[in-house]
């Protein structure tokens, strides 16, 4: 369920662009500065804000890193014929796998993070081409300067899908024990029903019980899409759905994801029409020029709703 984040004050004994001991570590661990990057003999960490900026799809790869409980999606390498599979998630959260087969697993949805996951999955997808030995392969510290995954793959269009659960960690093994599958079903009881729209890239319906939402990976600069987001807010035109309600947004690797809540039964395929005709009034309200009284408080208001992913 989304839910209005909470704004803390940064310390006052921190500088105009510095990280306080208690705020988030940028290189998006979760732990505080002061126990991460911060802690002593911590290395700075190599933050960068957009990290799959020209990547194919890179508003599709944030989802599955961010938001997609399981999906997967062929990779076509350049230099390479080996075959590599992007999963939203391994198990036991891997960086990579390399089957029996040689094929290679790529895992978004990671434990490690050194301020760059564009340049940690290159690493890693190198350290698994440098192998044809199964096994799980790790990154158990900064990887340094290098290509970053988009460097390495092709600029075919990503072809994802969107899984039921994680049947597909195991769909290359023909013989499964009941081990295998007593892990598999309890995998699969904490994944919420998820589907992704075809009428738009990187929208994504789910189910979390209480309610649904769609959520909306999105390419435009923020301050242009949130003049936009104003325009249609003040005008009444950013609903999606019969009974939808537009909460807010997330920001995720350098980009913007508007958040609808849903009424429960709902499901994805109402949305695809009218989430075409917002992507089309979106783009058509991104030529306006200065915003009206109207929509500057709008756009106030938009601006200070972010959520959190849960």
């Amino acid at each position: 369920m989304a839910k209005k984040s909470r704004n803390r004050t940064p310390s006052a004994a921190t500088a105009p662009g510095e990280v306080g001991p208690r705020q988030p570590c940028p290189c998006g661990s979760g732990k505080r500065y002061k126990a991460c990057h911060g802690a002593a003999g911590g290395a700075a960490p190599t933050f960068v804000a957009r990290p799959f900026e020209g990547m194919p799809g890179e508003c599709d790869v944030i989802a599955l890193r961010e938001l997609v409980p399981a999906a997967t999606a062929p990779l076509t390498l350049k230099d390479s014929d080996r075959t590599v599979r992007l999963a939203t998630l391994l198990p036991g959260a891997a960086p990579a796998m390399v089957r029996d087969s040689g094929d290679i697993w790529l895992g978004l949805q990671v434990q490690h993070s050194y301020g760059n996951p564009a340049r940690d999955l290159g690493a890693v997808l190198e350290a698994a081409l440098a192998t044809e030995e199964a096994g799980i392969v790790g990154l158990m510290s900064a990887p340094g300067e290098g290509p970053t995954l988009q460097d390495l793959i092709s600029d075919e269009t990503l072809d994802i899908t969107v899984h039921d659960g994680f049947d597909y960690w195991i769909d290359d093994i023909p013989e499964r024990d009941a081990t295998m599958e007593a892990a598999l079903e309890q995998a699969n009881g904490g994944v919420m029903p998820t589907s992704r729209l075809t009428s738009v890239e990187a929208a994504y319906w789910t189910n979390v019980g209480t309610k649904e939402h769609l959520r909306w990976v999105m390419p435009h600069p923020e301050d242009r899409l949130l003049d936009a987001l104003a325009r249609l807010h003040a005008a009444g035109q950013d609903s999606v759905a019969e009974g939808s309600r537009f909460v807010g947004m997330f920001r995720a690797h350098g980009l913007l994801a508007p958040v609808w809540d849903l009424p429960v039964g709902t499901g994805a395929e109402v949305l695809e029409e009218p989430a075409k005709k917002f992507a089309a009034d979106l783009e058509e309200a991104m030529q306006g020029d200065e915003l009206t009284a109207a929509e500057r408080s709008a756009r106030a208001g938009l601006a200070n709703r972010q959520v959190t992913i849960r």
